[in-house]
């Protein structure tokens, strides 16, 4: 009995891999066989994911914070030197350190540009931005400005990865206030949004996935022809989802909490698009009283917050499926 532990990250609790590693430990002291898959859907940890993925080389780079405080960071480059994986929060993200104000109105972007930038420098042609974790509303012309000023992209082709569809100009109102911008500095940051799209070669507004990161996936599509991928495919084809889950007996999904929006295009969603005829199980932190009908997409919910608790949810999926397929051999 192979069971697939595909679960995402529960947020400022444990990676995605930590929960995978959690789970697993239960399924195997049950008898059972755990396969463990750890995703992302363009959010936190997708940049890791990707990066193991693809087996690549960390490279270091000096860049600069959403509010220009130097910093050295890191981003993978693939063996063959030719796709480059940067996460946005790298050096443009809400958790980085600041000498001074801590200003949504100031915070932008141009730290990422230095990183894409040196990977197009470093002979790369396709550079995939993992869009989470942003501190940022610049509609991406901070990046542009690094960009422009370093080299430009040499022709590499960019990606951006979200899991939002939010359009450019509505990002602020959407984002700006878990960044810290008032309802003053919301309607600021959208008034320039409005600004900076008029000033692209063409215009990012009333289109789908623009808005991600403050902004920075329209800006890029708008000035690079970037590609707005959802990011909980591209992660599910980059680990081999299918191939993984052709083989298992049942999935288990986790993230910190099952909610309504769930099912609006994140990974768990993806996964059970793309788990036919398999039973689907999450694990999860919490459950929102508002999952109403979604809810009936899962072969059994199970809700646990700490270690030993998603090591016993794992066991009890695999005693459930072990009777499950048991049950079946004997029709």
């Amino acid at each position: 009995m192979r069971i697939l532990i595909a679960p995402d990250s529960f947020k400022g609790t444990y990676t995605a891999a930590e929960a995978a590693a959690h789970i697993a430990a239960g399924v195997r002291a049950a008898g059972a066989c755990a396969v463990e898959l750890p995703v992302a859907d363009g959010g936190e940890g997708t940049y890791e994911i990707l990066r193991d993925a693809l087996g690549a080389e960390l490279v270091e780079a000096d860049t600069v914070g959403p509010w220009h405080d130097p910093l050295r960071a890191s981003y993978a480059l693939a063996a063959d030197g030719r796709t480059a994986v940067i996460g946005l929060a790298a050096a443009s993200g809400i958790t980085l350190p600041c000498s001074g104000e801590r200003s949504p109105l100031t915070a932008d972007t141009y730290g990422t540009g230095l990183l894409m930038a040196d990977a197009a420098r470093r002979g790369a042609t396709r550079i995939v931005v993992a869009a989470g974790g942003s501190a940022t509303t610049d509609g991406g012309t901070g990046a542009v400005a690094a960009i422009e000023a370093h080299g430009g992209l040499r022709g590499a082709q960019v990606t951006v990865l979200s899991d939002v569809a939010t359009a450019f100009e509505d990002a602020a109102a959407v984002f700006g206030p878990q960044k810290g911008a008032g309802p003053e500095q919301v309607e600021q940051l959208t008034e320039r949004l409005h600004r900076q799209a008029e000033g692209y070669p063409r215009d990012p507004r009333g289109i789908a996935c623009t808005g991600a990161a403050g902004g920075f996936s329209g800006g890029m599509w708008a000035r690079y022809g970037a590609a707005l991928v959802s990011g909980a495919g591209f992660v599910l084809d980059a680990v081999g989802f299918d191939r993984h889950v052709a083989g298992a007996d049942a999935v288990i999904v986790g993230e910190g909490r099952l909610d309504s929006q769930t099912g609006q295009g994140k990974i768990i969603s993806a996964i059970l698009d793309r788990s036919p005829g398999k039973p689907v199980y999450a694990v999860v932190g919490s459950v929102s009283p508002d999952l109403g009908g979604f809810a009936a997409n899962f072969a059994g919910i199970l809700v646990a917050s700490d270690r030993e608790a998603l090591k016993e949810a794992g066991g009890q999926v695999a005693g459930a499926v072990g009777q499950a397929v048991a049950g079946s051999v004997r029709r």
